[in-house]
């Protein structure tokens, strides 16, 4: 592979790639030779408070993880799933706090799952809330049914 040195390149064409926040530049270095170059904003890290104190870095894979290993079968395609995750990353970083709670998350992801798929908000909130009897899930169902008659 070629190494180029960016800032001797002139940039031929830029557009913006469809995740809406990357950039992808074509660019010719002095030789002719053309090459692409991706630019994404950097977020800054978010530090996340667990339950017990501790405090770990914000990871969207982890994140991604455990709503497709919870809900993802409830939804029509991956590109679904992806949007709802970046849509609860977003969510994250609007809260404009370097530190968030376990709990803000769990809430954002319930948030997101209640505008798209009233089965996949009760599986997580199932796992989310700890159920441990059927009274736990009648009462979470009587919950959604009265948030969707009040909206």
């Amino acid at each position: 592979m070629t190494k180029y040195n960016i800032g001797d390149s002139r940039v031929i064409e830029s557009r913006e790639v469809s995740d809406g926040i990357t950039i992808r530049r074509r660019r010719e270095s002095p030789d002719g030779k053309r090459f692409t170059t991706y630019e994404r904003v950097e977020k800054p890290n978010l530090a996340v408070i667990k339950k017990s104190g501790v405090r770990e870095l914000f990871e969207r894979d982890k994140l991604a993880s455990a709503i497709k290993r919870s809900v993802g079968k409830f939804f029509a395609s991956e590109v679904e799933v992806e949007e709802m995750i970046s849509e609860i990353e977003d969510a994250l970083y609007l809260i404009g706090e370097n530190e968030i709670t376990s709990k803000q998350i769990g809430d954002k992801v319930l948030d997101e799952l209640a505008k798209r798929n009233d089965v996949a908000y009760v599986r997580y909130a199932s796992v989310y809330y700890k159920f441990k009897t059927l009274d736990d899930f009648v009462k979470i169902l009587e919950q959604r049914r009265t948030q969707k008659k009040e909206s």
